[in-house]
């Protein structure tokens, strides 16, 4: 697959660039007209207000999350079906969705981590990671049973030897 020639960081400014054009003409409500504007030299012309309601901010964020989701699945266009489980080659995508997914909601003060950041998430795992060989094994916690009976045994290890010092003690001849 032919490399994009464009790399980095450029090509997500641009890209949410173009994401915040789309998606903010109609997103931004002017909260008041300049009627007041230079009437005060301390005053400061009046600044646009955003009027969110939550359900346009989770409209906004489900767009939003697309878009992210869309960028990722193109930047993993140029991964191999060899080179999906190795975290060098993925590490940029995976990271640059979690940052997109995090600083929208974050930007939209939707809070994260959400349910649909948490879908995004675990969807990039189902679709390109499911293959993917855990690199250090995984301990569990062995069954409570053995758990129990590892802790006993030490505990009633102690008097056995205790008792077993003071006996052989009180035998009176020196031990070569």
């Amino acid at each position: 697959m032919a490399p994009h020639a464009q790399t980095g960081s450029s090509q997500l400014s641009r890209g949410l660039l173009l994401l915040w054009a789309l998606l903010g003409t109609g997103l931004c409500h002017a909260g008041a007209e300049a009627e007041g504007f230079g009437q005060d030299a301390r005053t400061s012309p009046p600044v646009a207000v955003f009027n969110w309601t939550a359900q346009l901010v989770e409209e906004t964020y489900t767009n939003i999350t697309q878009k992210c989701w869309e960028f990722f699945v193109d930047l993993m266009r140029n991964v191999t079906a060899s080179e999906l489980c190795e975290w060098k080659v993925i590490s940029r995508p995976y990271s640059l969705l979690q940052a997109c997914l995090e600083g929208w909601a974050d930007h939209l003060r939707y809070g994260y981590p959400n349910a649909l950041a948490e879908q995004y998430i675990f969807q990039s795992h189902h679709h390109y990671f499911h293959n993917c060989p855990l690199e250090h094994q995984v301990y569990f916690d062995p069954p409570e049973d053995v758990r129990l009976a590892m802790s006993i045994a030490p505990i009633c290890l102690i008097p056995f030897l205790v008792t077993l010092v003071i006996w052989r003690s009180k035998d009176g001849k020196a031990q070569p």
